[in-house]
């Protein structure tokens, strides 16, 4: 399996994961010209941005260290976009969550960080 096909079935398994948790999943890889989003679900009325970073174990300090601030920017960015492009009010309640998976273990991280503001 090449490093697209796992990617691509870890994304799948975090989707299964947030539907088995009442998340209603809005889109997946979503693109723009500044980058992707993962994940874009609801819960409970709440539009979260999910990134999923996936590591077969947690050498180098593991899958969280991998979202890093440029990282955090990027989806900041890609979410501003997402609310333009779907014409949603910015004072839409959201959040920015992440999901490790390292190995077979999944960590949920909610409201992982706060938006960060920028311009296009």
């Amino acid at each position: 399996m090449n490093k697209r096909e796992l990617g691509k079935e870890k994304e799948t398994a975090a989707c299964l994961y947030l539907e088995d948790r009442g998340f209603f999943i809005l889109e997946r890889n979503y693109w723009t010209r500044f980058g992707e989003l993962d994940v874009i679900a609801r819960e409970d009325g709440v539009l979260v941005f999910v990134e999923v970073k996936y590591r077969k174990n947690d050498s180098y300090g593991g899958a969280g260290y991998s979202v890093t601030g440029k990282k955090k920017k990027t989806i900041c960015r890609c979410a501003m976009w997402y609310l333009m492009k779907q014409k949603i009010s910015g004072s839409v309640s959201m959040r920015f969550d992440v999901l490790l998976i390292e190995g077979e273990r999944i960590t949920h991280i909610r409201n992982a960080f706060e938006a960060i503001h920028s311009t296009y």
